[in-house]
């Protein structure tokens, strides 16, 4: 298996993080791939009519950013997403740094389950939060 843990190799308070400054193209990109097409995110010109005062990135664009967390480090490749719940607190701008944080809260050994707290922080503050449930690999699973 590649970087990343069993199941058996969790224990609560780990965290893993990953960041990344969303551009232009990377809106651009996620507009087209969800077909979510919001001026909000895509016409300058309307965002300065709204609250924001300028374009803003997709909510889920930043959420993405868990995934990768999840799926590359903790737990890891394997990782399969049960449930995620998101309570969105800033927008996220282009050319934000976007710190996506994950942290095992809990662990369920018959299920093989983990809840993690997700975070993605910008310049320190939360833009999002919220709490994850995943089914991680096991070695008995791995070797099957």
């Amino acid at each position: 298996m590649e970087a990343g843990c069993f199941f058996e190799d969790l224990a609560i308070g780990q965290k893993a993080s990953f960041g990344k400054t969303i551009t232009e193209a990377d809106i651009v990109l996620f507009a087209a791939v969800t077909g979510d097409t919001n001026p909000m995110h895509l016409d300058a010109e309307y965002a300065k009519t709204t609250v924001f005062g300028e374009r803003i990135a997709h909510g889920m664009l930043a959420a993405g950013l868990i995934t990768k967390v999840m799926g590359t480090q903790l737990p890891g490749p394997g990782t399969i997403y049960m449930s995620q719940s998101l309570r969105f607190r800033a927008p996220v701008r282009i050319g934000d740094t976007v710190t996506a944080i994950v942290e095992i809260t809990a662990l369920n050994a018959e299920k093989h389950r983990a809840t993690l707290r997700t975070v993605c922080l910008v310049k320190g503050a939360p833009v999002l939060e919220g709490e994850a449930i995943v089914l991680v690999p096991t070695r008995q699973g791995a070797s099957a």
